[in-house]
């Protein structure tokens, strides 16, 4: 009975210790039609080509972790733009230490991960949310990344996207203004709309293979989906040559550095295929 009360009585304290760290959520505004495109998108996206989108499962607890988090970014320097790189702090090793400064999991994250698929061992990404023909899951292991986004890129958009967000630093209130424009009309019932925000340059606790280290720099977090955390179902025409724009606002949270914070929009099936047709991101400030 001893060791049952000794062992309820340091999970209490843990999880006080972790909910210290918790972050007050950030206040999204539902989606709302924008009756004009912005004048800007059609321009941005004359010679869109087909971006890759890579999800990357991960967490301050996973020792193999950062060496995944090295490979993506020197696939993001090998493709620049046209690769788009989302962390997400989902499953067993996410829970921060309790002298972590942040809590990078999220309920959109943990959703995600439950409607792509609990990962056999990490690291592991998703590309695409592609389940391609000679694997058995979503989740793939780090040495299949970059021969899957190589595949993924020859591929012709079936979308284009233009992300035009713009930031009120006095208020801190964040708008993004997402314009979609079909290049192939589709016959799939269940499309989706997507929008995260992810930020940048984070540093805190990061288990390492030498140990916990405090100065770790986290790279693409994933900090709040503006739609649902499996995307918005679009109801718009999806003809060939039709497009339509949406708008989402969001008031970052204090803390939250808006220079490396980055809007990223895509656009996925819902169905049995979860594929991600295009994506793309922008800054929200210069």
């Amino acid at each position: 009975m001893e060791v049952r009360l000794g062992l309820a009585w340091l999970w209490a304290v843990g999880m006080l210790l972790l909910a210290g760290c918790y972050e007050v959520p950030p206040i999204v505004t539902p989606v709302m039609d924008v009756g004009e495109c912005p004048s800007e998108a059609a321009s941005t996206v004359a010679n869109q080509q087909r971006n890759v989108l890579i999800e990357e499962f991960t967490g301050v607890r996973c020792n193999n972790c950062p060496a995944g988090a090295q490979a993506i970014e020197a696939l993001l320097a090998q493709h620049g733009n046209r690769l788009v790189a989302v962390s997400v702090h989902a499953g067993p090793f996410a829970p921060p230490y309790p002298e972590s400064l942040y809590d990078f999991r999220t309920p959109a994250g943990t959703q995600i991960l439950s409607f792509l698929g609990e990962p056999l061992g990490y690291p592991t990404a998703v590309v695409n949310r592609r389940k391609f023909a000679q694997e058995s899951s979503l989740q793939l292991g780090q040495a299949k990344w970059a021969g899957y986004i190589e595949q993924e890129l020859s591929v012709p958009p079936r979308v284009k996207l233009a992300v035009n967000p713009s930031f009120n630093a006095a208020t801190r209130d964040l708008q993004a203004d997402i314009t979609v424009f079909v290049q192939e009309t589709f016959a799939e019932p269940d499309v989706r709309l997507n929008v995260a925000l992810i930020e940048d340059n984070i540093t805190d606790y990061q288990l390492t293979p030498a140990g916990k280290q405090a100065d770790y720099v986290h790279k693409h977090v994933l900090r709040a989906m503006l739609t649902s955390a499996t995307g918005n179902l679009i109801q718009e025409n999806l003809n060939t040559g039709s497009r339509f724009c949406k708008r989402y606002t969001l008031n970052l949270p204090t803390g939250w550095k808006e220079r490396d914070c980055k809007v990223v929009a895509f656009v996925s099936l819902g169905g049995a295929s979860k594929d991600v047709l295009q994506v793309a991101q922008a800054k929200i400030m210069p």
